[in-house]
């Protein structure tokens, strides 16, 4: 199934996600507003609301708090991108200045935070303690998550599982969340739940290791980003962890100088994109996340058959093949 034929499923839920998100963001404060405003239209590809929208579908459920509670996951992903960039101090989002880009990271720091409460706000309408509880435990381990990887930045030490589990607290938590309230929304059960809280997970797994491999091997114009940021912030993702485990003390001495380089040239970061590329760690990596692909799609065997089920097996490849 294709992008286009996936997001046609789900137009109506997605228009009204839509409408919640422009709703949510707007403030009788100026400022609020202008930056909620911002935020709300910088694009994306909406991926978490739909996979709400369609686990709901799938599981029987297609009523107005899908949409609603797509509107929520939304808006907890980009306070997490706002606070992230200020803390990467990037300045580019999707193609254009980042918030802290263009009103400082103070004003940023508290966007975000605003972000957050009304995200949550509008979830509590709902009076559901389940959705609370799903919401707040994938929040948390998402806050986690990135102190754990501030704590390790610049370590050449970092393993792959250590790498593993900062994805999976601060990308693909938030991914089975979404997964895991289509279940809710649709009443199927803890075993239907945990099924579609594993396809999620795999899901955003997936989705981490592809950014892991762009960020080292894409262009700026395509991914809408700078590209080598996890270098330049001194993070240590999969394909430079098994270059530096299997390649030559050069490597290791070449990725040392880039990860704690305040500014590293842009000579050495080249030479580690070509390095990566030759010694096929980032084929190898790639091929990892098209494993996380394959478990998320054997996590939806009994689902009832159907466009949303097909929609749904779609989505991980879908990720795992985009901007490639």
């Amino acid at each position: 199934m294709t992008p286009h034929e996936i997001y046609g499923l789900i137009e109506s839920g997605m228009a009204q996600v839509e409408e919640e998100l422009v709703r949510q963001s707007s403030s009788v404060i100026p400022l609020v507003h202008d930056i909620g405003q911002y935020v709300c239209h910088g694009g994306g590809k909406r991926v978490r609301p739909a996979i709400l929208l369609l686990g709901a579908q799938m599981c029987g459920y297609d009523g107005p708090v899908g949409p609603r509670l797509g509107a929520v996951v939304e808006m907890i992903h980009a306070a997490t991108l706002v606070h992230d960039d200020i803390i990467d101090n990037a300045s580019t989002r999707r193609g254009r200045a980042s918030v802290n880009a263009r009103w400082g990271n103070e004003i940023t720091v508290l966007m975000g935070d605003w972000l957050y409460m009304t995200s949550f706000r509008l979830a509590l309408g709902e009076r559901r303690i389940e959705v609370m509880d799903v919401l707040i435990e994938v929040t948390r381990k998402m806050v986690e998550g990135e102190l754990i990887q501030l704590t390790l930045n610049g370590n050449l030490d970092i393993t792959e599982e250590q790498h593993l589990d900062i994805s999976t607290r601060k990308t693909a938590v938030l991914f089975s969340a979404c997964s895991q309230l289509g279940g809710v929304l649709g009443a199927v059960g803890k075993e239907g739940e945990e099924r579609l809280r594993l396809y999620g997970l795999n899901v955003g797994l997936a989705f981490q290791l592809v950014d892991d491999v762009l960020d080292l091997t894409s262009d700026e114009t395509t991914l809408g980003k700078p590209v080598r940021s996890d270098l330049k912030e001194g993070k240590l993702t999969l394909p430079l962890i098994y270059l530096m485990r299997e390649g030559d003390p050069g490597h290791r001495e070449l990725i040392r100088n880039a990860l704690q380089s305040a500014n590293p040239d842009a000579e050495g970061q080249e030479r580690i994109s070509r390095l990566v590329r030759e010694h096929r760690t980032a084929e190898r990596v790639m091929e990892k996340a098209q494993d996380y692909a394959r478990k998320a799609k054997a996590c939806l065997e009994g689902f009832p058959p159907g466009r949303a089920r097909e929609a749904l097996l779609s989505i991980p490849d879908y990720l795992v093949e985009r901007d490639r």
